[in-house]
C-alpha cells in the first residue's frame, strides 16, 4: 500500500457577499458566491484574499453541490497567486428540493482540489504540486474557511 503524505501549506476564511441565485439550468440550481475579502494564514502562505472572485457553485438534483472557484491571493510579500479549484460539497439527497422550497442548508462540508499559479519565485513551485482543500462554508454567516494541503 502507498502511504499518502501531506504537508499543512495554509488556511484561510473569506467572507461572502450574499448568494446571487441564478436559479434552476439543465445541471441543477446556478447561484454565485461572490468573495468579499478573506485572511490567509499557514507555514508557506500569509496575505489576504483579495475581494474579487467567486464560487460559481451547482446544486445537482441529486443534492451533490460541485464548487468552482476562482480567487487571487495577495501575499504580505506583495506576490498574486491565482487560485482555482473545483469540489464536493454532498449536502443530502433532500438538499435540491430543500433550496428551491426556501430552505437552503447553512452549514456545507467542502472538498477540493486546489490549483495555486504565480510568476513570484517564491511560489512559482506552487503549480507543480497536488493540493487538497478541506473545509466548511456557514451560508448563515456567508462565510467559508479552508485548511489547504500540498500532498508529498
Amino acid at each position: 500500500m502507498h502511504a499518502l503524505k501531506t504537508e499543512h501549506l495554509f488556511s484561510y476564511e473569506a467572507t461572502l457577499a450574499p448568494p446571487e441565485v441564478i436559479g434552476p439550468v439543465v445541471e441543477g440550481i446556478r447561484v454565485n458566491f461572490w468573495v468579499t475579502g478573506g485572511v490567509v494564514k499557514g507555514p508557506r502562505i500569509t496575505g489576504k484574499l483579495r475581494p474579487e472572485g467567486a464560487d460559481f457553485f451547482t446544486l445537482r438534483p441529486d443534492g451533490v453541490g460541485l464548487l468552482n472557484v476562482k480567487a487571487v491571493i495577495e501575499t504580505d510579500d506583495g506576490a498574486l497567486i491565482d487560485l482555482a479549484y473545483e469540489g464536493i460539497a454532498d449536502l443530502g439527497p433532500d438538499a435540491h428540493a430543500r433550496f428551491l422550497a426556501g430552505d437552503p442548508p447553512t452549514r456545507l462540508e467542502l472538498r477540493t482540489t486546489p490549483r495555486l499559479r504565480s510568476t513570484h519565485p517564491a511560489y512559482a513551485d506552487l503549480a507543480r504540486r497536488l493540493h487538497v482543500g478541506v473545509g466548511v462554508g456557514q451560508l448563515d454567516t456567508l462565510s467559508v474557511s479552508y485548511d489547504i494541503y500540498t500532498v508529498g
